[in-house]
């Protein structure tokens, strides 16, 4: 469990509510009942992005708190590779600051290191890094799919996950 940055200006569109703006006083309830029903709605958003890219967790559920940019995730996931891929779903999100991870898993291992992606990166640049040989980029490929749908379109400020040396 912890707390992972993210970039809030990167990401899938999942409509994660900005801060609202101060309203007159005679407004307050009705703007709190938007913002709470607008961060709901952010949250079913990410749950449902998170299935379509055919992951699962029992007992999934995501909260958002767009005045602060910050998603937590609840569940248990069958393995640590479904669990930091959630947390990749609940991230990559425009809006999102940071994600509070509250899951666990059914099968531990180790865990992933994470790199943000910057300008003229290249999954065969990351490899290089990673694992001091450029040709085990589909690696990296793999253990983000299916959130990346090709090598080549990685974008500046998506995180990634970098699977343990083998």
């Amino acid at each position: 469990m912890g707390m992972f940055d993210f970039i809030k200006e990167a990401g899938e569109n999942c409509s994660v509510p900005a801060k609202p703006r101060p309203r007159r006083r005679l407004r307050r309830d009705a703007s709190a009942e938007k913002v709470d029903a607008a961060n709901r709605a952010a949250g079913d958003a990410i749950e449902a992005y998170i299935r379509k890219m055919g992951l699962d967790a029992t007992g999934l559920m995501v909260q958002v708190d767009g005045s602060q940019g910050l998603v937590t995730v609840f569940g248990v996931a069958p393995d640590q590779a479904t669990r930091e891929k959630i947390i990749l779903c609940c991230g990559n999100v425009e809006g999102v600051d940071k994600v509070e991870d509250k899951m666990s898993v059914n099968v531990e291992s180790a865990e992933s290191q994470w790199h943000t992606v910057v300008k003229g990166d290249t999954l065969w640049a990351i490899s290089q890094a990673a694992y001091g040989n450029g040709a085990e980029y589909n690696r990296i490929f793999e253990a983000n799919t299916p959130m990346l749908s090709h090598p080549d379109k990685i974008y500046p400020g998506q995180k990634l996950r970098i699977p343990p040396k083998a």
